[in-house]
């Protein structure tokens, strides 16, 4: 009788381990860069939701300011003075009781201004109606608001722009 002297090793071989380690780390360099343009979607979509909200109320805030609503300075345009006065609301002067009409509950932040030691407000970069489109400059009153940051969007195009 011939005994047989076969073992079974089990586990992995160092071979095995390096080709294991090199797969995950082959897909982790891929899950970084898909988490960052998931994350820089997400902040384009606050982006998008916060120049639409904001820019409704400075139209909504005009359309008052026409209907005569609102009391205008003399010369004035019929454009909020600041994007706080969105927020904290103006006398409606065909109302008996002078009651506010508000525009906005909250003022959303700009999603890509990084320094959170400004207000709301601040974050933003502020168009006056005397400005050019192409040349957007703070001035007398708030005729449209845009992202301060210099980045640029998935889409090409720098979210200063959008």
């Amino acid at each position: 009788m011939k005994l047989s002297s076969h073992t079974h090793d089990y586990g992995f071989t160092l071979i095995e381990l390096l080709v294991t380690l090199a797969i995950l780390g082959l897909l982790a360099s891929l899950a970084i860069p898909v988490a960052q343009v998931v994350q820089q979607r997400h902040q384009e979509r606050e982006l998008r939701e916060a120049l639409r909200e904001i820019r409704h109320a400075i139209d909504a805030y005009k359309t008052v300011a026409d209907s005569g609503r609102l009391s205008i300075a003399g010369g004035g345009t019929a454009y909020p003075k600041t994007l706080e006065t969105l927020t904290d609301g103006v006398q409606d002067m065909s109302s008996v009781k002078q009651n506010k009409i508000f525009f906005l509950r909250r003022l959303p932040r700009d999603p890509f201004n990084p320094n959170l030691d400004l207000t709301e407000a601040q974050s933003w970069g502020k168009r006056s109606y005397a400005s050019e489109a192409n040349d957007p400059r703070e001035g007398e009153d708030v005729y449209d608001v845009y992202s301060t940051s210099d980045k640029i969007g998935l889409n090409g195009v720098p979210y200063r722009k959008w």
